[in-house]
């Protein structure tokens, strides 16, 4: 079993865990976007029909979820964990949800990170053996994030240009050591990230506090993996927004790792187009969770994409943290994704 590390911080996972399905659920906001047709949901109403922005979270996270399981010919009972966090105090989009489908629950949090820290931990269970059917679920609200984080909506305060947009949205991924239907993706390798924190203390500048903790993780990943950024089709960041995905192309060029234009893409620069206003781009749990979901694992599954990174980014900070002056540590876990299609046969 030691075998499966892979230097410091990179387990290889030799069953290649199957991608059997994954849905993404979002708000009129990023059904508008470029993105909008590649989504499961989309729903016209921000509150989703319940009686507070909250309920709406979790009422994503539940359609997320039983989408992504009934898409992986599944039943909720044959999933034996269900994995996920939310950016709510005590992630009760997740908790609750779970409570609702009555499965044994893990809960989550890496802020804008917990995709991937869903996927990294959901594969080694099913790698090990722990699992047969594992769901990972991640979710924002915009309404929710800005009332827990910054101003109440009704405030009407104005946004900083390096502020980013909490998606409204949720993603589903399940995995499977046996899936029942032909697998979207296979998880290849996974990269724990270490906390980082180069000092950035405001709060409406998250690209900043985030990208060096993505420069860290990547770093570690080809460093352990003996590969290069020109070994994988595309690279992709959760949630830097215009800001950090610039960032980081400069900290990759300092480290002599260069990045290429056009193989690195940021999940914050996707789902909105700069029509929208959205400032440096979009942000949230939900915003890696709902453009790998929903656009970037069919992209896998036809072989348009035959390997790739995905890597969600979060910053970890909270209200009192904020408040009383800390600085915002960041952290970013990356997931090697390949294609289930074999070369040549497309």
């Amino acid at each position: 079993m030691a075998g499966k590390r892979i230097g410091q911080q990179t387990i290889l996972l030799p069953m290649k865990p199957a991608i059997s399905a994954g849905a993404a659920c979002v708000g009129p906001k990023e059904g508008e976007g470029p993105l909008g047709d590649a989504f499961d949901w989309v729903t016209d109403d921000e509150l989703c029909g319940q009686q507070t922005f909250e309920l709406a979270e979790r009422q994503m996270v539940l359609e997320a979820a039983r989408t992504a399981i009934r898409k992986a010919s599944l039943r909720v009972s044959d999933i034996q964990f269900f994995m996920g966090g939310d950016l709510l105090n005590q992630i009760i989009s997740a908790s609750f949800a779970a409570r609702e489908m009555s499965l044994p629950f893990v809960g989550l949090y890496g802020a804008c990170s917990t995709m991937s820290e869903g996927l990294c931990l959901g594969g080694m269970l099913v790698d090990g053996g722990h699992a047969d059917h594992v769901v990972c679920v991640a979710s924002s609200h915009f309404c929710t994030a800005e009332r827990q984080y910054r101003f109440p909506l009704e405030y009407g305060n104005q946004r900083t240009p390096t502020a980013q947009w909490t998606v409204t949205g949720a993603g589903a991924t399940v995995l499977s050591l046996s899936p029942k239907t032909s697998p979207m993706a296979r998880i290849t390798h996974v990269c724990m990230g270490r906390v980082v924190d180069l000092g950035v203390t405001d709060a409406n500048n998250m690209g900043a506090a985030m990208a060096p903790a993505a420069t860290d993780t990547l770093l570690a990943l080809f460093e352990d993996t003996h590969t290069t950024p020109a070994d994988y089709d595309l690279i992709v960041t959760g949630d830097l927004g215009q800001v950090g995905h610039d960032l980081l192309l400069k900290l990759m060029q300092e480290q002599e790792m260069p990045l290429c234009a056009g193989t690195y893409q940021d999940c914050g620069l996707m789902i909105y187009d700069q029509k929208q206003d959205v400032h440096a781009g979009g942000s949230g749990c939900g915003c890696s969770a709902s453009v790998l979901n929903g656009y970037l694992l069919p992209k896998l599954q036809s072989g348009q994409i035959r390997r790739m990174i995905f890597m969600a980014t979060g910053a970890l900070m909270s209200t009192t943290s904020s408040q009383q002056g800390e600085s915002i540590p960041g952290v970013a876990h990356a997931v090697v994704l390949e294609s289930p299609v074999e070369k040549g046969r497309m």
